[in-house]
């Protein structure tokens, strides 16, 4: 369900591409690894007539470049193409401090950000921008590189080193919140897998996804940049497009839209544990950020000087993408660490949000390690499983939000990059990645006979007729969707608003679900499992161990309060003992004749705990749990303003003040 939600100054490069090893230099967070010292020179620059702007603020880069570079002792040519659809036209950056905040757009744009490959091998992938030197990641016979320009080298010196050895000691994701099914099925690992068998597979969802991403970056981090704006900006830009070229491969497109930076202070403390500080993250998000920016996801860049609980690079809910209230992450960027691999635990964290697990020991890459790996190793390839966890978090209906293109991306439209732009009927690639027989790859016009080539709406090339069902309801706090007849895609999806009451109002509408705790055990483990007497909770919570808490994390437990603990860990009945969830641990207790089970997952600290009781869940009469604690239910309505029987006539329900009737 769904909340509803560059550049252009020529680099001249040094004739030569000599290179030298030598031991990591001051500044790379890693112990006895090594690096190079290259000297990457133009091979090629190519800038189309069609792609220059009268524009004055707006300068121009080679539409497409390649550059000889030395890497393992032998000369490769690195083969790039302009990447301008990964900043939404409609970005927008607001700059918080002690008097307000600043808004503004991206004025000034510089086309210097880069997507390609090495020539001669079908499995590499380079993410490059050119704004100052060469920086971005190169992916070449399963190892993963880092390229960076070294500070105010005169002589076109660049460092490249392996990703996998920028990171000393065991660095986690603290996710604790995992979807307990989603691993039992993945298959063994192929050992044919590719990076291309991947690209070409398309999985069975062959329509492109879109991630609407805000990055929210924190004062500390702010201060180790030397508060300079401009750098941030930068640097966060440099990292959309080093994220975006990680999930192509997967056929999904990240577009920035939005930065927020805290150049005084911090509206939230991030000195503490990792889920407290995603806590508040992304409760502060809900409520200040939503109402500013349309977006799916915000990622918090924070710039501590040590790791979440000694060893938490990060942190993210699992399959939130498309959720007002945690559809966010968390990620500690120290002033000794790397862009390319800090884009790498960014990747992960967003990976989690799109409903990807950590790779067990049957998801393996080519490579050393995958993305989704529970511990960072600075890998730039998904496995099958993340493929797979992302496609039945689709299937599910978990990713709505993904299907909207954002607002036309910076630069002049281009066919042929999978973005519908202006003027375009269809974009569905280059012509030799389309598949899509609605679709002219090369004019990005329908085919002869078509009306249109994606969407809901649209069958074998036509659309469907208006009101034809597109999107049924999955639930009662759910609203249907129908064509409208003028396209092929289905309208935006519509839940009924939060607060309203549901289950014969026994419950309460929360993010398009009737949060029942009968729902909640089912879906936590089995089909036949329900809600467990009142006294479960009481008994359980009021502990502030691993199977009875109002959140914490051992030894640290937060104890629940008594008027508090039908908000803590779900207490549920009618459950096999002899199957518990997979990653979770079953208690069973008799309390007074009521048998209790809960459950305790141990998924890797990135996660957050999927046995507590959901927010909106009725705790008591006209209450509601929202952060572990039981409150007025009238905290969940958006809009005390809109009232379902006056603003639709007493026929129907609402949302955003829209009617639907019943």
């Amino acid at each position: 369900m769904v909340a509803k939600c560059l550049l252009a100054a020529v680099f001249l490069l040094s004739s030569s591409w000599r290179a030298e090893s030598t031991d990591i230099p001051k500044g790379f967070s890693s112990t006895g690894a090594k690096y190079t010292v290259v000297y990457p020179r133009v091979s090629h620059r190519w800038r189309s007539s069609a792609n220059t702007t009268s524009n004055p603020t707006e300068r121009n880069e080679a539409e497409t470049v390649s550059y000889e570079l030395s890497i393992s002792d032998r000369k490769h040519l690195l083969v790039l193409k302009q990447n301008r659809d990964f900043i939404s036209n409609r970005f927008v950056q607001y700059s918080h401090h002690s008097s307000g905040y600043s808004k503004s757009t991206r004025a000034n744009h510089v086309h210097c950000y880069y997507h390609g490959h090495v020539d001669g091998y079908e499995d590499s992938l380079v993410i490059l921008s050119t704004c100052s030197g060469l920086r971005g990641v190169i992916v070449l016979q399963n190892k993963s590189y880092g390229l960076e320009p070294v500070p105010q080298s005169l002589s076109n010196e660049h460092h490249l080193y392996p990703l996998q050895d920028v990171m000393s000691g065991h660095r986690v994701c603290g996710v604790t919140n995992e979807m307990p099914a989603a691993q039992e099925h993945h298959s063994p690992f192929d050992p044919g897998h590719t990076l291309s068998s991947l690209l070409r597979r398309k999985r069975n969802l062959p329509q492109t996804n879109y991630v609407e991403l805000v990055f929210v970056v924190d004062n500390l981090r702010y201060i180790i940049k030397q508060r300079n704006e401009t750098a941030v900006t930068e640097e966060m830009v440099e990292m959309a497009n080093l994220l975006d070229g990680y999930y192509k491969q997967l056929n999904i497109r990240v577009a920035l839209v939005g930065l927020e930076i805290f150049k005084d202070a911090n509206p939230f403390e991030v000195e503490l544990p990792a889920g407290d500080v995603l806590t508040s993250f992304v409760r502060w998000r809900k409520v200040n950020l939503l109402p500013r920016i349309q977006h799916d996801v915000a990622q918090l860049i924070v710039g501590l000087p040590r790791l979440f609980d000694g060893a938490i690079l990060g942190m993210a809910f699992v399959g939130t993408i498309c959720s007002a209230a945690s559809s966010g992450g968390i990620n500690v960027f120290q002033n000794n660490q790397q862009l390319p691999f800090i884009s790498t635990v960014v990747a992960h964290e967003l990976g989690h949000n799109l409903g990807m697990n950590h790779d067990n020991n049957r998801c393996q890459c080519d490579g050393k390690s995958c993305i989704m790996a529970a511990s960072a190793g600075g890998s730039t390839n998904f496995s099958i499983c993340s493929a797979d966890d992302f496609e039945v978090l689709v299937r599910n209906g978990g990713g709505l939000c993904l299907k909207n293109p954002p607002t036309h991306s910076i630069g002049l439209p281009r066919c042929g990059n999978g973005l519908l732009e202006d003027k375009e009927q269809c974009d569905c690639g280059t012509p030799e990645e389309c598949t899509n027989e609605c679709c002219e790859a090369a004019t990005c016009r329908f085919s002869a006979g078509s009306y249109c080539a994606d969407g809901l709406c649209c069958s074998n090339c036509q659309i469907k007729v208006a009101g034809t069902p597109c999107r049924e309801s999955v639930n009662a706090c759910d609203l249907p969707e129908y064509c409208f007849g003028d396209s092929g895609f289905c309208p935006e999806d519509f839940y009924v608003m939060d607060g309203l009451s549901c289950e014969d109002a026994s419950a309460y509408c929360y993010e398009g679900r009737c949060q029942t705790y009968d729902f909640q055990c089912k879906t936590l483990f089995e089909e036949g499992a329900k809600k467990a007497d009142d006294q479960c909770y009481l008994h359980a919570n009021v502990k502030g161990d691993k199977f009875g808490n109002c959140g914490g994390a051992g030894p640290l437990y937060t104890k629940c309060k008594v008027v508090d603990a039908m908000c803590g860990k779900l207490q549920c009945t009618n459950v096999d003992a002899n199957k518990p969830p997979p990653g979770g641990v079953i208690s069973n207790e008799i309390v007074n004749g009521s048998k209790c089970v809960n459950a305790d997952f141990n998924l890797g600290p990135d996660v957050v705990d999927p046995a507590y009781v959901n927010p909106g869940s009725p705790c008591a009469k006209a209450k509601t749990c929202l952060d572990f604690k039981c409150v007025n239910a009238s905290v969940l309505l958006p809009n005390l303003d809109c009232d379902a029987q006056t603003t639709c006539n007493g026929h129907g329900v609402s949302r955003r003040v829209l009617c639907f009737v019943t």
